[in-house]
Formats: structure tokens, C-alpha cells, sequence
């Protein structure tokens, strides 16, 4: 129980952040100023995590998860304290990018310790138990963060994570086995420089999109965006060539591995229109509290959490993902669908049942694609694997979140002058969410329908090798 603690607990860290700091900036800027570097806060810790997902997967395939998870914690706690402390906001954007360097390890490593030290027979339970927190982290988040602005600080949304990821470097230091890695090899520098470049140019681009009336074929945009194509390919082409490179590209000559990679990145569509645009439709078009905000999206999270256990159950008894997976997106669509139906007179109740299909959906998702990539690759490939499909997962996110936002914000504009401001949201919210959520879900389905065989790879736990011996 305390080894499938630390898992969970390294999950939930990084996801937890990633929500609860979201409702408490508005107040942030206000206490600090820089209203113009307000999206840089998100963007800071956004880009640094990013980047080092996949080279944390990597590393830890050669040196082992648990030195690498702990410099993860300690790295993201520190950035942690100090964002609490910040004074401006250029400190708390630099804090932020150090909270994010360590963020990066929080989330591929725990989904990878779960092969290591799970049975087949119950990994997929786990992957269950892991779906739920991540569905608790990203609702709770919002609530949490909209309770410590509403009536603490907004510096708690910080320094909550201090005694949650203390407890966990207690755990990981005294119970987390130490699992042999491949071994000492040359670092690809070349690789991860050009990465770094490729990344940071494309979430800058999709940061700029919509700011100051900037569409895509702005210089603020269009370039970065060009620069991001081309080191793109430069990449795979130095991953080609190197010895040891840090996203093999290999593995994507794998049928089932790029199929999941790719619907990973598809069904953060859908997932960031339920997570981000449905509070803000409860806030802005029917002008509720940050934290009310965060209770009425709990149909959304509890259908998450029941989803993601029911489909780890099905996967343990059955031996076999793709029906699962399959079935999902026909969910996730109809819940999307349906809200296309918002307005500001919209029964509470039938919008619970509409955010309950989505989670229905998006549950399986969550924990079936980790059981599928997972099954696809070598042992010695788990963690790198577990990186991309989190990568995979957070560029999609940050795509639809672009998308999304200049949709919405659109929308706003031409309605306001009209039917005013709070109905302008919720036609804003009824256009973005069922745009978004379905066009993910059904992209993804086509995805999976093409999955090959979809069994699961019966692999016992990694023999265990401790610290001291």
C-alpha cells in the first residue's frame, strides 16, 4: 500500500498543480501586477515540464525511477515554496519554470513504476485507481484553488504541495526499491538541445495565439510555429542517427504504440474542453464562485473515477484493452454533443448527466491508453514510453487550449454587444466544448479502431533490487 501511495502520490502532485494555480490567478496578478505576463505563469511551468517528459522517461530506463523521481520531488517542491514566496511576477514565472523541471518526472515515472511493480493481473486495477486521481486531481484542483483564494491566500494553492510531497520523499526514500536501469550511457545532448528548441518554439506560437489579436498567420505566431516544424524534423533526424536517443524512434514503427500516441493526443481534446471550458462557463456565463465553480463539475469527476475502475476491472478479468477503448469515444462524443445545448437557462440537472458521460468516456481513456502503450513495448522501454504518451498527452492539451481560447474568445466578442456578457459565455461554451469534445472523441476512435489485437502483455513485476544490496 505504501509503494502504490508513492505512485499515486507523485500522479496527483503534478496534476493537482496544474488546475488548482489556474483559478487562483486572477487574484495573483491582481496581488502582483503584470496583468500582460498573466498566460506566462501557465506557459513557464507548461514548457519546462515538457521538455523534460521525455527525457525523464529516458533516464530512468538507464539509472532506475526511484534517483530520478527523487530529484523530480525535491526540484518541484522547491519551485513549489518559492512560487509561494514570489513578490512580482517575473520571480513567480521563474519559479514557476523551475516548479515545472521538476514536474516533468512526477507523472511518466509513476505511470512506469506501475509495471515494475505490479503483476499483469493487477496492473490494470491500478491503472484504474490511477485514472481515478488523475480525474480527482484535475476537478479537485479548481475547487481547492478557488477555496484557498476565496478565503486564505492564494500562496496556499503553492504551498499545499509542500507536506504532500515531503510524506512522498519519505516513502520513496524508505520503501521504493532501487530497479536496475540499462546501465551508464553517452547522454544525446544533440537530441535533447534540438527537442528543447522544437518544443519551446511551439508552445510559445500557441501562447501568442490570440493574444493582442494575433491569429495564426501573425509573426508572433506563424513564426515560431515554423521554427517548431523545422526543428521538428531536424529531431527525428538526429534521433535516427544517434546511439542512444532520447524518444527511439523505433518504437513508432510499432503499430499499436503510434496508434496510442496519437490517439493520446486527441483525446486531450476532449478532455481539456471538460476541464478547463466547463468551469469557466459556471463562472462567467452564470456567475458563480471559484469555488461553487469546482463542486458543480463533481459529476464530471465522480463518472471519471467509477469509469477508470470499471475499465481496469474489465482489462484484469478479460485480458484485453480494445473494447474498452473502443467503446469510450461513442461516450465522450454523446456527453460532448449534448452540451451544445448550453444556455444560461439549462437544467442543473440535465447538464450533471451531460458532464457524466463525459467522464463515463474519458475515464477508460485515461487509464486504458497507459495499459495499451505499456503492453506494446520492451521492459526496457516503459519508462520512455510512459514519457510519450504523457508528452503526447500535454501537446495536445496545450493545442486545444489554442484552439479553444481564441473559439471562445471570439464568440464573447460578437455576442456580447448583443445578448450581453453573460450569455455570450454560455453561447461560447456550448460552441467550444462540443467542438472540441467531439472532434477529439472521434478522431480517436478511428485511431483505435485500427489497433492491432489489443491483449494485454502478461508481464510479471521486475525482480526488486534494494538500495543497499
Amino acid at each position: 500500500m505504501l509503494l502504490l501511495l508513492a505512485v499515486l502520490g507523485g500522479m496527483f502532485l503534478a496534476m493537482l498543480d496544474q488546475t488548482i494555480v489556474g483559478t487562483a490567478l486572477p487574484q495573483i496578478t491582481a496581488d502582483l501586477g503584470g496583468t500582460g505576463l498573466y498566460t506566462w505563469v501557465v506557459t513557464a511551468y507548461l514548457l519546462t515540464s515538457t521538455v523534460t517528459v521525455p527525457l525523464y522517461g529516458r533516464l530512468s530506463d538507464q539509472y532506475g525511477r526511484k534517483p530520478l523521481l527523487l530529484i523530480g520531488v525535491v526540484v518541484f517542491l522547491a519551485g513549489s515554496a518559492l512560487c509561494g514566496l514570489a513578490q512580482d511576477m517575473p520571480q513567480l514565472i521563474a519559479f514557476r519554470a523551475l516548479q515545472g523541471l521538476g514536474a516533468g518526472a512526477l507523472l511518466p515515472l509513476s505511470l512506469a513504476l506501475v509495471i515494475d511493480l505490479f503483476p499483469a493481473e493487477r496492473g490494470a486495477k491500478v491503472q484504474g485507481a490511477i485514472g481515478g486521481v488523475m480525474a480527482l486531481s484535475y476537478l479537485a484542483g479548481p475547487f481547492l484553488g478557488g477555496l484557498f483564494t476565496d478565503y486564505a491566500s492564494w500562496r496556499w494553492a503553492f504551498y499545499v504541495n509542500v507536506p504532500i510531497g515531503v510524506v512522498l520523499i519519505a516513502i520513496i526514500a524508505w520503501r521504493l526499491p532501487y530497479l536496475k536501469g540499462t546501465g551508464r550511457v553517452r547522454p544525446d545532448y544533440l537530441g535533447i538541445a534540438v527537442f528543447t528548441v522544437a518544443i519551446t518554439a511551439l508552445l510559445l506560437g500557441l501562447t501568442e495565439k490570440g493574444l493582442d489579436g494575433n491569429d495564426w498567420t501573425s509573426p508572433a505566431v506563424a513564426g515560431p510555429l515554423l521554427v517548431s516544424l523545422a526543428a521538428l524534423v531536424a529531431f527525428v533526424l538526429v534521433e535516427l542517427r544517434a546511439e542512444h536517443p532520447i524518444m527511439p524512434m523505433e518504437l513508432f514503427a510499432d503499430r499499436t504504440y503510434a496508434i496510442v500516441n496519437v490517439a493520446s493526443f486527441f483525446t486531450a481534446f476532449c478532455m481539456y474542453a471538460g476541464v478547463v471550458f466547463l468551469p469557466r462557463y459556471f463562472q462567467e456565463a452564470l456567475e458563480l464562485s471559484a469555488t461553487e465553480s469546482g463542486l458543480r463539475v463533481y459529476p464530471l469527476m465522480l463518472a471519471m473515477v467509477f469509469g477508470s475502475g470499471l475499465v481496469g476491472a474489465v482489462i484484469s478479468r478479460t485480458g484485453r484493452y480494445k473494447p474498452s477503448l473502443v467503446v469510450a469515444p461513442f461516450l465522450l462524443a454523446a456527453g460532448s454533443l449534448l452540451t451544445a445545448n448550453l444556455a444560461l437557462g439549462t437544467s442543473g440537472v440535465a447538464l450533471a448527466a451531460w458532464m457524466a458521460l463525459i467522464g463515463l468516456g474519458m475515464g477508460p481513456m485515461l487509464s486504458g491508453l497507459t495499459v495499451a502503450i505499456q503492453s506494446s513495448v520492451a521492459p526496457q522501454h516503459i519508462g520512455t514510453a510512459s514519457a510519450n504518451l504523457t508528452f503526447f498527452r500535454q501537446i495536445g492539451g496545450s493545442v486545444a487550449l489554442a484552439i479553444g481560447g481564441t473559439a471562445y474568445g471570439s464568440v464573447v466578442a460578437a455576442d456580447a454587444p448583443v445578448h450581453g456578457l453573460p450569455a455570450a459565455h454560455a453561447a461560447a461554451s456550448a460552441t467550444v466544448i462540443p467542438w472540441l469534445g467531439v472532434s477529439g472523441a472521434v478522431i480517436a476512435l478511428i485511431a483505435l479502431l485500427a489497433l492491432p489485437g489489443g491483449a494485454v502483455v502478461r508481464r510479471q513485476a521486475r525482480p526488486l533490487v534494494t538500495a543497499d544490496s
